[in-house]
């Protein structure tokens, strides 16, 4: 199963059946950011770019539109795993509502 979401002519996905947020552009992946799923909590694990478009904040967007998805269900908090996204929500306190606390 698939939910995606068109901002600003990028296609961002979530990828259930493959524990992922793809961000894509004219039928390309540009980004990536792989997640686990407990039922309550997304770790996200790995936010990665296609080397070709790196530099340009593609995995910001990425992160950006997966926390908007998961703000706008409501139904999970979230553990940054990686150390990009934990950077993202570090520049980023006005999202910190939806991480999971210890």
């Amino acid at each position: 199963m698939t939910n995606s979401t068109m901002v600003d002519g990028f296609l961002i996905t979530d990828e259930k059946d493959a524990s992922r947020y793809t961000l894509m552009r004219d039928g390309q992946l540009v980004s990536a950011l792989d997640y686990r799923d407990d039922g309550k909590t997304i770790a996200m694990t790995r936010a990665f770019t296609v080397p070709t478009f790196r530099g340009h904040g593609y995995a910001a967007r990425v992160v950006e539109g997966a926390v908007a998805d998961l703000e706008s269900r409501g139904d999970r908090k979230v553990e940054p795993v990686c150390w990009y996204v934990a950077e993202w929500f570090a520049q980023h306190p006005e999202r910190a509502g939806i991480l999971r606390r210890s």
